[in-house]
């Protein structure tokens, strides 16, 4: 899974840092004294490394708890994410992590406890209200789990407060740690979903479309909160039978009943990043057709992402009720 490890110096000792070097006794280690060396440093491809990336283990200093960005929630006025790892182990041609980071490299934070007292801060000065975490802004909640422990370090800490929601939002079906606790009535496990035509095109290394409605089911079953997110919805020429389609495949395996969110958005992001993956992947598609530049942003232009968005809206509104329903519109 990974060419090599780089290890900070600061965390050669930590019992996580200690735990995955142990795993992967075979690989070269290689010590480092910031992450920013390697993770940071200039004229990197992104596209040659996301090949073969590297794991990186570091110290998270500061920032540990970040507000979330407008219109990214659940209705909650008090709403924050966090990333105990940035960049993704599979390969959405449409994501901007490929447009913000300068490496596809892994990079952990091992040191889980400064980012749990940074947690319960931020929900002490929140005390008259409900704050929401939301886990997966920078990278998968649950891809690494097997190696990276996160539902079973972070779970406990949110099982002990009455006010605070954690979101893992995911394409994975590593779910095996879920299914081994008992469900947490606030915390929800997010999936993300595109039309499968779509996922093949544009969704390399994600697990098959039904396997991860298996997975749904599986917590569904079991008693956990489940949330769907069809975020970015992407277009194509077909994109009502597509979506519709997809809508029919997801309802007639949950119960609707049970579900306890659904949001919605389209495609958009910051021209920088947009510009820096066309350079990527010049050849994909996604990048060639029906795009528009507004402030800043690029998108499917304000007539054809609203038509999207209505359209969407419309049949996905025929299996639930709309009280669980979250737009995100910009």
């Amino acid at each position: 899974m990974f060419s090599a490890l780089y290890i900070e110096e600061e965390v050669a000792k930590h019992p996580r840092a200690e735990k995955i070097l142990a795993q992967y006794s075979e690989l070269p280690r290689i010590q480092i004294s910031r992450y920013g060396e390697i993770f940071n440093r200039k004229n990197q491809n992104f596209r040659l490394q996301k090949n073969k990336p590297a794991l990186i283990l570091a110290k998270k200093h500061q920032k540990l708890v970040l507000q979330a960005p407008e219109n990214y929630g659940l209705g909650g006025s008090c709403n924050y994410y966090f990333s105990h790892m940035l960049n993704c182990i599979y390969d959405c041609r449409y994501c901007f992590l490929q447009g913000m980071y300068q490496s596809a490299h892994y990079l952990l934070f091992v040191n889980y406890e400064d980012f749990e007292k940074e947690i319960q801060k931020t929900i002490s000065s929140n005390s008259n209200q409900t704050s929401y975490f939301y886990s997966g802004y920078d990278c998968d909640s649950l891809a690494l789990e097997p190696i990276s422990g996160f539902v079973g370090e972070f779970l406990p800490i949110f099982e002990k407060q009455e006010n605070a929601v954690l979101e893992l939002r995911t394409k994975s079906t590593q779910i095996r740690s879920l299914l081994n606790r008992e469900p947490q009535d606030n915390c929800i496990i997010a999936f993300s979903f595109t039309p499968q035509a779509i996922s093949n095109a544009l969704e390399h290394k994600v697990p098959s479309l039904e396997k991860r409605i298996e997975s749904m089911k599986k917590l569904q079953d079991k008693g956990w909160n489940i949330g769907l997110r069809f975020d970015p919805v992407i277009y194509a020429d077909d994109y009502y039978e597509q979506y519709s389609s997809l809508f029919e495949l997801i309802f007639s395996s949950l119960d609707s009943e049970k579900i306890h969110s659904v949001s919605m958005g389209v495609f958009r992001l910051p021209e920088a990043f947009f510009k820096k993956m066309q350079k990527l992947y010049p050849q994909e598609k996604l990048f060639a057709a029906r795009i528009s530049r507004d402030k800043g942003m690029i998108s499917y232009g304000k007539e054809l992402e609203a038509k999207m968005l209505s359209d969407c809206e419309n049949l996905l509104l025929n299996y639930i009720s709309e009280n669980i329903y979250y737009p995100c519109k910009l």
